[in-house]
């Protein structure tokens, strides 16, 4: 016997994927009119791809996808949303992907401020500290429903200021009050180790092309460098330094392919070696630099999508 729930799940999820169908018309990623909604799309699965996942809720329409996170794997599809809580170094695969059904997702930022008003109304007590910076749980029908309704705001533009925001605070309190919500919490609660790490990724991410010591980064949050090194892996499982690393690499990558070479694209993200730049390329990448460019240049399917 079909549980209701899943029933009206499945309708909802159907819908959804038309919808974002209509909108992502070609692979890669579409933005929206609506601040921090955006979709993507393939029509073809991909081979493990290193990229950066932002803090935002994932919903699958169609398709699925697996995330490897160091050691740890999360799957998620039809039936589950993703929650990253912070700029994570991932390695994302596209799974069974093709023109006819293609994979199909809609991605909405997180906005830290909502969720910290969200929090000064709901219950007192803080739910136990999550174990690393990324979850996949079971979706709901109040989520999908809610995801549907702001999408379909895009078929009229003129009631996206008054009630996106409405719809956006309303997904970020389903989220607060599911099984995640400790995440949120954490994330967006004065004192807390998640919130002290969310400071610091911003840091660095300002800061990556710069010469890091971990003892520096200790001090800038307060920690001491073996409490830093152990919060710090725990989220985003890796070091800072390694952090660091595919920060300068992603961003090298992106220099590349809008024009700049190997050399000059190392420097500009803090390399002094080339050939150091292009041994920790191709260690993260898999080719060298230009050739991984070049590959990409030639087969534009081949660049990253992130959600």
């Amino acid at each position: 016997m079909v549980d209701q729930n899943d029933s009206l799940i499945e309708t909802r999820r159907r819908e959804l994927a038309v919808r974002i169908a209509r909108l992502a018309k070609v692979p890669g990623l579409c933005q929206s009119p609506i601040p921090g909604l955006r979709f993507s799309r393939r029509d073809a699965s991909s081979v493990p791809t290193p990229l950066f996942y932002s803090p935002a809720l994932t919903l699958v329409a169609q398709g699925k996808k697996q995330v490897r996170l160091a050691k740890r794997t999360y799957v998620y599809d039809q039936s589950h949303y993703l929650l990253t809580a912070f700029d994570l170094p991932v390695l994302s695969t596209v799974i069974g992907a093709t023109s006819a059904r293609p994979f199909l997702c809609l991605s909405l930022e997180l906005d830290l401020k909502l969720i910290g008003e969200l929090l000064a109304d709901a219950p007192k007590g803080a739910p136990p500290p999550p174990d690393c910076g990324m979850a996949v749980s079971r979706i709901d029908v109040p989520l999908i429903d809610a995801a549907l309704r702001l999408t379909a705001l895009l078929s009229a533009p003129r009631d996206i200021p008054a009630l996106a925001p409405l719809i956006i605070r309303e997904i970020h309190y389903r989220l607060l009050t599911g099984p995640q919500g400790g995440r949120l919490y954490h994330l967006a609660t004065s004192g807390c180790r998640w919130q002290a790490i969310a400071k610091l990724i911003a840091w660095m991410k300002r800061h990556y092309t710069e010469p890091m010591r971990i003892d520096t980064l200790a001090r800038t949050v307060g920690m001491s460098v073996s409490s830093l090194h152990h919060h710090f892996k725990a989220i985003a499982a890796v070091s800072p330094l390694q952090y660091q690393k595919q920060l300068r690499l992603q961003e090298a990558r992106r220099l590349m392919l809008v024009g700049l070479d190997a050399a000059d694209a190392g420097y500009r993200v803090g390399y002094e070696s080339p050939s150091q730049f292009s041994r920790d390329y191709r260690r993260l990448f898999g080719a060298p630099p230009m050739r991984d460019v070049g590959l990409i240049r030639r087969d534009p399917a081949r660049e990253a999508v992130a959600e």
